[in-house]
């Protein structure tokens, strides 16, 4: 089958570390089932991978791809949640660490991808194939923090950095259709102005000061945007982090933080049953998927450099 993996790790330049070509088809395993990949979805984990960020040597090559949609064998439509190991039964030894896919297991930037049967949420006729493919990684991270970490509800008022990221514009989207008031920033006019007609009732620079101090802060950049983000949030606020896209060094800000009671809190996706409330959030909404652009499995290069660049808004889609 054809796929996108890794091929070396090169920290400098990772789409140097990326190949496309034939690799083995899933092997058959009790409690998992194959599914065939309609569309997949790119991700900043992607572009680690192949830097050679939670991969060792002896792993590779591993397919790369922690999104995506596609058919049983059976005929069922389904989209497929990525976090394998913790409470999936027999489909992985007890105890085993959780893991996301292209991880420990083979990714989903293929022509097939195999996962335990558990994992597999049937997916919304209301969806695309390439809508349903950005839905198990950012859009459900993005959900995890907006209403389980910072539990956030109409009225509330939440700061959204990097605005044109797939998870801060899946943010956008999901917190103005539940009724939350949306800050958001980016160094791109360009951006700011499309964040806006997505739903961010405020839109300024990283360095500008906030008209009011936000209930929570979502914080996906890291070095470049902590210390706003820090002094954005009000006391007993709180900072959901899920990637550091600048680096993972800023100003700790510490004093503030204890003295403010400020929880900082990291999220990575979320469970199987967020994933079906996501799902049918968007199901019986008018929210759908940023979608930046598409590109074939054979053209992924293409997209990956684009995401790498920090050049697109919202999700780049492979279509299989």
């Amino acid at each position: 089958m054809r796929a996108a993996y890794v091929s070396h790790f090169d920290a400098q330049n990772p789409l140097a570390a990326l190949e496309v070509g034939d690799m083995p088809q899933p092997e058959q395993r009790d409690h998992w089932t194959t599914v065939a990949v309609h569309a997949a979805s790119l991700n900043h984990h992607d572009l680690w991978s192949l830097r050679g960020v939670g991969l060792r040597q002896q792993q590779l090559p591993m397919i790369l791809g922690t999104d995506a949609a596609g058919v049983t064998p059976d005929g069922q439509e389904v989209v497929v949640h990525s976090v394998i190991g913790g409470n999936h039964g027999q489909a992985v030894p007890a105890g085993e660490a959780r893991s996301l896919l292209s991880e420990k297991y083979p990714g989903t930037l293929a022509e097939y991808v195999s996962v335990p049967t558990a994992n597999l949420l049937p997916k919304p006729a209301a969806l695309s194939w390439a809508e349903a493919a950005c839905m198990p990684t950012a859009y459900l991270t993005a959900y995890r923090m907006l209403f389980g970490v910072a539990g956030l509800t109409p009225g509330k008022r939440v700061l959204i950095q990097g605005a044109g990221g797939g998870v801060s514009t899946a943010a956008i989207a999901l917190a103005a259709a539940a009724g939350i008031e949306v800050f958001a920033t980016s160094r791109s006019a360009v951006k700011r102005e499309r964040a806006a007609a997505l739903g961010a009732s405020h839109v300024t620079s990283p360095e500008a000061r906030l008209p009011a101090r936000v209930d929570a802060v979502l914080e996906s950049v890291g070095a470049a945007t902590w210390s706003q983000s820090v002094k954005a949030v009000k006391p007993g606020g709180v900072i959901a982090v899920c990637g550091a896209t600048t680096g993972d060094q800023p100003g700790a800000e510490l004093t503030r933080i204890f003295f403010h009671e400020i929880t900082v809190r990291g999220v990575t996706m979320g469970s199987r049953d967020d994933l079906a409330a996501l799902l049918n959030f968007c199901a019986t909404s008018s929210v759908r998927p940023v979608i930046d652009s598409e590109v074939r499995l054979q053209d992924v290069a293409t997209g990956m450099a684009k995401l790498a660049s920090g050049h697109h808004f919202g999700k780049i889609v492979v279509s299989v």
